[in-house]
């Protein structure tokens, strides 16, 4: 059994906020795979279902960011869990948008929800560290992260979403390195892998393909020349 928690702020008002991609990343996890409907408890709401061969409870805390910790730490004990079998997706300054890094353990790094969470379950859980990149300015982070994501970052912001549901079940079962292709593989795809096409765009000219150079038997000679040739040979 594995607890998956998405960090966020409940309510309509925050639920485009870059701090809520936590909340995100577990809802599109939840309907990819066929979860149990959202429901209440432990101070937030669960969904329970299966990835791979891993029983999970997902969970959105519904206390708001900086007290995540008190329905985390009700969750593990209700669940007997120890921290690291609880999974944290949170929105991370300090990675830059569609970069993800799983990491175990250590500091909160002024993070609210992380430090709720240490206070409440300590620091061995594990941690999902989903990038949506920094201002410029530390005065300014407490509006970034609160904002909504730009329009122009809604498709690179699918496509993250979509890789953490594809390697969900990595997640969940601690492949680490199979859950990073994964998400790769949506935001970052190999060229020529299917995902992207193979002819150059509409307003590229196409290259012309090579003329043969002084190729012999590139068109065969007309009778009249063959004619003209033997006439040549036997003057």
């Amino acid at each position: 059994m594995k607890l998956i928690v998405g960090l966020g702020n409940p309510g309509a008002k925050y639920a485009a906020n870059r701090h809520n991609v936590g909340f995100m990343a577990v809802e599109r996890i939840a309907g990819d795979h066929g979860f149990s409907p959202w429901r209440a408890r432990f101070q937030g709401e669960i969904a329970e279902g299966r990835l791979g061969e891993t029983r999970v409870t997902l969970l959105k805390p519904a206390t708001f960011m900086n007290l995540s910790g008190q329905s985390v730490g009700e969750a593990m004990r209700y669940l007997k869990l120890a921290p690291q079998d609880v999974i944290v997706l949170h929105d991370e300054l300090d990675l830059t948008p569609g970069k993800v890094r799983l990491k175990t353990g250590g500091g909160h790094a002024g993070h609210n929800g992380l430090r709720s969470l240490h206070q409440h379950i300590g620091e061995g859980y594990r941690r999902l560290r989903i990038g949506i990149g920094h201002p410029g300015d530390k005065d300014r982070v407490a509006g970034y992260v609160l904002s909504d994501f730009a329009k122009a970052e809604q498709a690179g912001l699918d496509d993250l979403l979509r890789g953490i549901s594809d390697g969900a079940a990595a997640l969940a079962a601690g492949d680490d390195a199979r859950f990073m292709n994964a998400v790769a593989a949506r935001v970052a795809p190999a060229r020529n892998s299917g995902t992207r096409p193979d002819n150059p765009g509409k307003g590229s000219p196409e290259k012309p393909a090579a003329e043969p150079a002084n190729d012999p038997i590139a068109e065969p000679p007309s009778l009249s020349d063959r004619l003209r040739a033997l006439t040549e040979r036997f003057r």
